[in-house]
């Protein structure tokens, strides 16, 4: 069984609540004790709608509230006003959902195997790790080239003295 959890958890984000109090009256300054108060009747309603749903899944001996029993709570509680919207978020929801599904699909309908892609990816990775060896050896020729350039640029000063004569060899 869930735990219970303390009330002043269960509210909507304040954060979330000025936004759409911002989207929906922009040039209207709202006190914070109003700000509150809508925090907190809107909490009393999610609640109040979500009790009434539960209630009819409990009826319609369903585990999960879906969709139908929130329309039907709302009907319910006398707030058949709400359902033409509702319906209307809900059918946008839906459509949200359908598209999501439809590019997650989207590879599926390439009509490549996924071996096929597979052995693609690991093409492109071989070649990479060809090329990227190719840079590095590319780029130790060119070290190596350097370092034998600054030798014979060396002054023959610096070149070690044959023991026996005491003549530079």
């Amino acid at each position: 069984m869930a735990e219970a959890v303390p009330e002043e958890e269960l509210t909507i984000p304040r954060a979330a609540m000025n936004k759409m109090i911002k989207e929906i009256v922009p040039s209207v300054r709202v006190a914070n004790e109003a700000r509150e108060l809508i925090l907190n009747c809107c909490s009393e309603f999610i609640h109040l709608l979500a009790s009434e749903a539960n209630e009819i899944c409990t009826q319609q001996q369903k585990k999960t509230i879906n969709a139908e029993h929130i329309l039907g709570a709302l009907d319910r509680l006398g707030f058949n006003d709400y359902r033409t919207d509702a319906e209307a978020v809900l059918k946008d929801c839906k459509a949200v959902a359908a598209k999501r599904r439809r590019q997650s699909t989207r590879l599926e309908n390439l009509g490549i195997p996924e071996e096929e892609l597979l052995r693609q990816q690991q093409e492109l990775f071989a070649k990479a790790r060809e090329e990227q060896a190719a840079a590095e050896q590319q780029q130790w020729l060119q070290l190596q080239a350097e370092a034998q350039m600054s030798l014979q640029q060396q002054p023959h000063g610096d070149a070690p003295l044959n023991s026996e004569d005491g003549e530079y060899s």
